[in-house]
């Protein structure tokens, strides 16, 4: 019973292989709005094209999606060519697009403005801006070799200014090997940049698809990058290329373009003529005018009586030597008067006289020094008599006199009868001696 059943895998394998076989699925052109897209950087892409009716899957390998020449965006409606298959693991169709452009404005304009968008935001328009050279020595022109383009630029370039050298970098100015192509021209020019003074970038006229390669980001670098001004003349010029926004300076046309990069060297070689005349007329004039003078200065009174070009001077000199012998006896005289004052003072200030002030002042410092030493012991004296006085009154010996005497037992001054015993000896001070005693008895004070 279950032979009759398929597996997920084997169904969808054989609806693949159906999607695969179809005739009608391996190319499909498809017209839709860009839903759910977010860039995803170095890979592949994966977006829905819907309309008011419906929505399908897409897929772009990143190969496909690097060479557009626009930028894909979100609600952008398109034109999409490509093949639908079924992708295995969700079982969902989806279509894998080859490639895609614009509807509505073509993907070529779409491209050029998001480009002029990309370019000036970063502010690349403004970037060259170096003046041409005036009088140039060596012109690189990169251009095709045969046709009108470089005719024109040689023969204008040789009727103007015969005297500058022109060197082509020949290469192709349209299809898609014409964008390495000139991109390689101005490596080689850059390599033997300090040979020229100017660029030249130049093509006729021809549609947006004819001029395209100066419409790539790689070929603007390449301006940008050149060490030399460059005059870009792309088209005509109503044409304006990415080109001709990132260069120096842009020509209409590819006359324009010598015209613009060199002078006319007849207008030169008048202009040099007319200068040396009024070079010449102005020497002249200074010569005369020079002679003049050289006439007025010989016959002046400083030549003809050079004495009275330093007579004012001998004056003057007079004047201030007087003024300075004045000055002088006056100073002189200042300084014998601080002189004579100061000896004087001097005088006044001798040896001798300090020695004899001083010899007076130690005199009566002595004198004052003696009647205090005087007046001090006299002092001292009554002191020392009134210390005596009062010291003798106080003397033991003048007590023991009045019928005191002094009782000592063992060296000891007895002062009481518990300091001695019955026959104990005893020594007695008097007025006039000593006197050794027995005890015989002690009789404690009765109260």
């Amino acid at each position: 019973m279950t032979e009759k059943y398929l597996s997920v895998k084997a169904l969808t394998q054989y609806l693949k292989r159906k999607f695969d076989a179809d005739p009608y699925l391996q190319r499909v052109f498809v017209v839709g709005e860009v839903s759910n897209f977010r860039l995803r950087p170095n890979a592949h892409q994966y977006f829905n094209l819907k309309d008011e009716q419906a929505r399908i899957s897409a897929v772009m390998y990143k190969g496909a999606f690097n060479k557009l020449n626009f930028r894909l965006e979100e609600g952008m409606k398109v034109l999409a060519v490509g093949r639908v298959t079924l992708f295995e693991p969700s079982g969902q169709y989806q279509l894998v697009i080859e490639s895609i452009q614009p509807d509505g404005v073509g993907a070529l304009y779409q491209a050029l403005e998001q480009l002029k968008q990309k370019f000036q935001a970063a502010g690349l328009f403004q970037q060259n801006q170096r003046p041409i050279v005036r009088f140039p020595k060596k012109i690189a022109v990169i251009t095709s070799p045969t046709g009108a383009v470089i005719r024109d630029i040689l023969t204008t370039i040789k009727r103007r200014y015969p005297i500058v050298q022109v060197t082509v970098f020949p290469t192709r100015v349209q299809g898609k090997e014409s964008v390495a192509e000139i991109v390689k021209a101005f490596e080689q020019v850059k390599q033997r940049a300090t040979e020229f003074d100017t660029v030249i970038l130049a093509r006729g006229g021809g549609s947006i698809e004819d001029l395209w390669s100066f419409n790539e980001e790689v070929v603007a670098q390449a301006i940008l990058s050149c060490p030399i001004p460059v005059i870009s003349s792309i088209g005509h010029e109503t044409d304006i290329t990415i080109a001709d926004l990132v260069a120096d300076l842009r020509a209409p046309t590819p006359t324009a373009a010598a015209e613009l990069s060199t002078p006319v060297m007849v207008e030169l070689l008048q202009g040099i003529a007319a200068h040396q005349e009024r070079l010449i007329h102005a020497m002249n004039k200074l010569m005369r005018e020079k002679q003049k003078r050289l006439t007025t200065v010989q016959q002046s009174y400083v030549l003809m009586q050079p004495e009275r070009l330093y007579q004012a001077y001998s004056q003057q000199l007079d004047a201030l030597t007087q003024l300075l012998n004045e000055y002088q006896q006056r100073y002189f005289s200042q300084k014998n008067h601080a002189v004579q004052l100061l000896t004087q003072r001097l005088l006044l200030s001798t040896p001798q006289r300090k020695v004899k002030q001083h010899e007076q002042q130690v005199n009566f410092l002595t004198e004052r020094l003696s009647r205090s030493m005087q007046h001090y012991l006299q002092e001292k004296q009554q002191v020392f008599q009134k210390q005596i006085i009062q010291l003798d009154a106080y003397s033991p010996l003048n007590i023991l006199a009045r019928g005191y005497s002094v009782v000592t037992a063992k060296n000891e001054v007895v002062k009481s009868i518990e300091q001695v015993d019955t026959n104990q000896m005893l020594s007695i001070r008097v007025s006039d001696g000593l006197i050794q005693a027995t005890v015989e008895a002690t009789q404690p004070e009765q109260t």
